[in-house]
Formats: C-alpha cells, structure tokens, sequence
C-alpha cells in the first residue's frame, strides 16, 4: 500500500528493502562527495553550480521517495553550511514545506481514533491540508466559533519512523567513510540528536507543552505572537492551536508593501532566539521560513514548536561567557570556554586557533580582514593542526542548526546587520553580563581553593621542613604561611590579567585573594 509515495512496510524492515535503501543512497553520496571536494578546493568559485543543483534535486527526490525519516534528514541538511555546498543548501530546503499529503480518508481514522467522530470534535473541517511536512500534515478546522489549525500525525508514522532509523544506523558507518574523516564527529552528535528529536516530534502533546513553555518565557516580549493551544483536543498524534495568518519571513515584496522595516525584523528575530537560548532552558531550534510570518503591524508570530533545544544552566553560562569573550575581543578567553564546552581537541594548538579566533572577531566587529594575514594562518595552520580542530557535541547540535537558519534568514535580507551589536544589546538588558562575570569570579575562586587544598596535601614542603626543622611547630607554621601566600600572589597576578577588559572584576578579584590569604594563614594558626 502507498500513501503519496511513502510506502507503509513491515515492521522490521527486510533485506530486500535495505538494499533498495543502500542503492538508492550511493549514487546520491558518490555525487555530493565528488562535488563537496570541488567546492572546497575552488571555495565555491568558479564551480559548476548547474551541475551542483541538478544532483542536489535528485537527493531530494530520493529523500522524498525514501520516507518521512528521510525527508527530516534532509532538513536537518539543509542548514548545515559546515557539510554540504550553498546550492545544495538551497534546493534541500524546499523539504521545509514542500512535502506530499497523504490521503485524508487514512487522516481522518487518526483524529476520530484519538478525539471521536469528525463532525463532533470540530464544527467545521476542510480537508484540503493547508501544508504537509515530513511528520504530519496541517488543516483547517473551526472550534469554538474560531478558526484554528489542526496537525495530524502521517499514517502509521511510527513503524515507519523506526524502521527507517533501525536502517540508518546501520548506514551511517558507511556513510561517513565518504565525508572529511575531521567531521565524523560532529556527524555522530548530529545524527544522535536527529534520533532524539525525531522521536520528541512525534508526540504531539510534548509539543504542546514546549509551546506552553516557550510561550511563558516570552511573556514580556510584546512584538512576539504565539499560538493559543486547545488541549482538550490535543493528542499524541493531534495538535490543535490558534490559527494567527501572516507574512512569511522570507515573503521581501508583501513586507515592504506592507511598510515593514526589514532591517527590525531581523534584529528582533535574532534577540529573540538568542535571548530563548542564553536567558532560557528551552529555544525554538527550528527557525525555518516555514515557521515564522510576520504580523501587518511588524510583530513576530512563532509557529512548530516540535524541535526543541534544551541545555542545562552550566551549558548556558558557559555560551554566555562564550559571547562575551567575543563582544570584549579576548581570542584567549573564547579558546577557554571552547574547551570548556568541549568543542575544541584538548591538544588543539592554542596559537593558532587564536589567530584565527582573533580575526574572526575583527570581522564581526565590522574591521575587514587583511587577505594576507588569512592566507599566512591557513599556511600556518596546514602545518601546525594534524586535525581538524573544532567538533560539535551532542548538545550543541541544535543550537548550530538554529544559529545557522537564523543566519540563512539575514542573508536572504540582505539588510545591513551586525550580530555583534544585537549580541551586546541582549546580554546587557537580560542582565547576563553580570551573571556571565560572576561565574567567572567563581571559577576563580574555585581555583584558588583547589589550588590551597593541592598544596595541603603535597608532601615536598613538609619533608623539607622535617628535615630541616623537625621539631619547631612555628618554624613549620611559617613555612605553611609561605605557601599559601605564594598562591594568593599568583592569584592576585591571574585576576588582574584575566579581567583586565573589566576593572571592578579585577578588583573584586584581587580583593578575594587578599581575603583568602589572610584566611589561610589564620587557618594555620
């Protein structure tokens, strides 16, 4: 049985199927390799982009025919900039929205199943779906003398869902023989977060609930509109929201006839996810065209609140302080939160990685970049990292999907933006610079504590002293008092060098160590 190309198979999917899988993938993969390599050592001039588009249109024809789990691989694709060639970008991001329905008489079983007969959960029902994506398919509906939108799981999504993953599981060691042995790893974390967002998405009542959340955290932005949600007839498989119209976010022509500043736009649509991801415990990670239009009178509607990032509050401090190292042009301090977030390989070349660090904050400070000094790092660099040095965990995959549409969003506006200015705008008004620094002082803190117990429970002084001065218990105290003292010295030296770019914070650091000292010395005593 068909429905609109997805065949419904066996639960457990058979060789036979796995092998029209594999043949269906290989000539897919043996094209974008070929072209990625092109791409990469021409840096995307002077290809054939022709060519690129016309393989790009057979890999989503083959996601397409593939299945829902396909078709979600390839949006999940289509904004990573780090893998696959602009043109392909381009073309893997009609799946957004350009997604077959199926038919609703197999619709229809789902809604009456979970909610009862058709004609008495809605006064009204057109059963033209208004939009079809990979997971489910989007109606019409009037409720409560309202109109609203009703989304409702594919036919036997689930089957489908997991033998197809079952499929590619087996799949992806192959898969990644053919990419830059350097991004396997960002891979592995994108296909594991693919896993679990894919199974989150599917249950409509999880979505209800992200949306709740999201909805909550925004309650004070008033130039953003999210959807009332029905519980009462929502399900698993069923969500029903508030239906809002507007203008598609990528729509140019009906925002400026409309008077709309698109320049605004943007801004306030970068504040806005940022602020969800460094103030929040949960963003909206998937920013596409398809899942924001804007209001007549300028104001932001959020629509699919399906995928979800969720990090912990460590997590969050730490892309904070990332942020701010950026904002405040210290290349040293953004290497060290790297390698907190585990980004970085730990024996990654500092230098080198700085430099480049360095230049990329000239940029987003609006300084243009001497040609030059770009090819000597790539020369130095070539020479100095056997590996690739950056990698994306798990965690963080959702956040780069998000950070990369936003950026696609910018760059289909083509209006003059600088993320470095909204960047400091946020984290002054939602009071992070000043949480930022306090987990930086902290940290130090921390350290020196360490730093005293370490020395506590090293052995080298005492046995010196024992030797020396066995049995003077004073003379054993004022060597101890050395000690401690030489660590607060180094800490007062540590503080001043780290916060120098901020002058109260190097106070309240010196200051600390002085207090440590004196602490430490009455402890002896």
């Amino acid at each position: 049985m068909k429905v609109s190309g997805l065949k419904i198979r066996n639960k457990k999917p058979s060789i036979f199927y796995f092998i029209k899988v594999i043949l269906n993938l290989i000539p897919i993969i043996i094209n974008f390799k070929k072209d990625r390599r092109i791409w990469i050592r021409q840096e995307g001039k002077n290809v054939n982009e022709k060519k690129f588009r016309k393989n790009a249109e057979k890999m989503v024809k083959v996601f397409i025919g593939l299945g829902p789990s396909y078709i979600k691989l390839g949006q999940w694709l289509s904004s990573r900039a780090d893998l696959l060639p602009q043109p392909y970008l381009e073309i893997l991001a009609r799946l957004q929205d350009e997604v077959p329905a199926a038919p609703f008489e197999e619709v229809k079983k789902i809604i009456e199943k979970d909610l009862g007969k058709l004609e008495d959960v809605f006064e009204d029902f057109n059963t033209n779906p208004i939009s079809g994506a990979s997971l489910g398919q989007v109606y019409l509906a009037k409720y409560n003398n309202s109109q609203v939108v009703v989304k409702v799981s594919r036919p036997n999504i689930n089957q489908i869902i997991q033998k197809d993953i079952e499929i590619l599981r087996k799949i992806l060691p192959l898969a990644t023989k053919f990419i830059d042995p350097n991004l396997r790893f960002s891979i592995e974390g994108m296909f594991l977060q693919f896993i679990e967002t894919i199974y989150e998405e599917m249950d409509y009542t999880k979505e209800a609930d992200n949306l709740l959340s999201i909805k909550k955290n925004l309650r004070d932005e008033k130039m953003v509109v999210i959807p009332r949600v029905y519980l009462e007839r929502t399900s698993r498989h069923i969500l029903t929201i508030e239906y809002i119209p507007g203008i598609k976010i990528t729509d140019i022509k009906s925002l400026e006839l409309k008077g709309i500043d698109r320049e605004k736009i943007v801004v306030r649509i970068h504040h806005l996810f940022f602020k969800m991801l460094l103030k929040n415990s949960i963003f909206h990670a998937d920013p596409h065209p398809g899942n924001i239009s804007i209001t007549n009178d300028g104001k932001i509607i959020l629509y699919d609140f399906g995928m979800v990032g969720r990090i912990d509050n460590e997590t969050r401090i730490k892309l904070v302080r990332l942020y701010l190292s950026l904002i405040e042009k210290n290349p040293r301090k953004t290497v060290d939160v790297l390698l907190e977030l585990d980004t970085l390989e730990p024996g990654v070349n500092r230098n080198v990685v700085e430099r480049a660090i360095e230049l990329s904050i000239r940029s987003m400070h609006g300084k243009e970049v001497d040609k030059m000094e770009v090819k000597s790092l790539m020369e130095l660099s070539n020479k100095t990292l056997s590996k690739f040095p950056f990698k994306l965990p798990k965690n963080l995959a959702l956040y780069m999907r998000m950070s990369s549409i936003l950026e696609g969003i910018y760059l289909h506006h083509q209006v003059k933006f600088q993320f470095v200015k909204v960047l400091r705008r946020l984290l002054e008004q939602e009071g992070l610079v000043k949480e930022a620094h306090i987990e930086e002082l902290r940290k130090y803190v921390k350290n020196i504590w360490k730093n005293i117990e370490n020395s506590q429970n090293t052995d080298i002084l005492q046995m010196y002293i024992d030797d020396k001065i066995k049995n003077d218990e004073k003379i054993i105290r004022a060597y101890k008092n050395i000690g401690y003292c030489i660590f607060a010295s180094a800490v007062f030296i540590g503080s001043a060098i780290n916060f120098s770019a901020n002058q109260t914070i190097a106070s309240v650091g010196l200051i600390s160590s002085f207090l440590v000292c004196i602490i430490s010395i009455l402890k002896i005593k």
